[in-house]
């Protein structure tokens, strides 16, 4: 029987990403597609997802979805090259609920604006594992309350290993 291929979904800023927030995401991508994970990110062409997409891209059977949240008309922004299976949700800002139920494990890389903040409130709510990549402090303080579950990582191997255990478990 065959079974179904764990999901990453990381999360971060798009127009403000810093620098340092899109090498990390691009090491991310490829440790997640390098450990068989389907990488989901919001698709479009800037920022984090746009980097955790390329990373993953760079791999040898990787899969990139993107939940874009526009129609896919010809009107809308496109989605990065790097995308497989892109999810036009015509939602905005509330496809950010599909990102977060869509993935097994929900990584913020870098911090973010308040949709990465939604996304990261939303994994929270819906009891999904939450792992914090380099975000600033005031994430730490918001987001990693006592019994919450949220853990954090300063490099990309150290996420990856929470990721790894998080998906081990029951």
């Amino acid at each position: 029987m065959r079974r179904r291929r764990a999901v990453v979904g990381v999360m971060g800023a798009g127009e403000g990403a810093s620098a340092g927030a899109v090498a990390l995401a691009v090491a991310l991508g490829e440790c997640s597609s390098a450990r068989g994970w389907v990488l989901l990110s919001g698709g479009r062409p800037v920022g984090v997802m746009a980097a955790t997409s390329r990373g993953a891209a760079r791999v040898e059977g990787h899969l990139v979805v993107g939940v874009v949240p526009t129609g896919g008309n010809g009107d809308d922004r496109p989605t990065t090259a790097d995308v497989d299976l892109a999810l036009f949700t015509a939602m905005g800002s509330a496809r950010n609920v599909i990102n977060v139920l869509s993935a097994d494990v929900v990584v913020v890389c870098g911090g973010g604006g308040p949709g990465t903040a939604s996304e990261a409130a939303h994994a929270l709510k819906a009891n999904r594992p939450l792992i914090l990549l380099a975000v600033p402090p005031l994430w730490h303080d918001f987001f990693c309350s006592p019994g919450e579950g949220v853990e954090s990582a300063s490099d990309v191997d150290a996420c990856c290993r929470l990721i790894e255990a998080r998906l081990r478990m029951p």
